[in-house]
């Protein structure tokens, strides 16, 4: 069995809890009411996203070879 690492993006709602989205798996969203269930409720995402690629013969994309930036700027309101 190969693992797979993908990077989940946690994002704090005004009304509570956590979005996740993950960015290689298009329309991979979850949510979770702490960071922690956020991070149980992506693997369980992810692994049925997978999951579903796999039943239909898809490729399934990994983040082999992506780079990642973070750019900061200078912005004017």
């Amino acid at each position: 069995m190969k693992h797979l690492n993908y990077r989940i993006l946690l994002r704090k709602e005004p009304e509570g809890g956590y979005t996740v989205t993950v960015p290689t798996l298009p329309g991979c969203v979850t949510f979770g009411e702490n960071v922690d269930e956020a991070i149980t409720m992506a693997r369980e995402a992810i692994g049925l996203y997978i999951e579903d690629l796999r039943e239909r013969g898809e490729d399934i994309p990994t983040e082999e070879g992506l780079l990642e930036y973070t750019v900061t700027i200078e912005a004017h309101a």
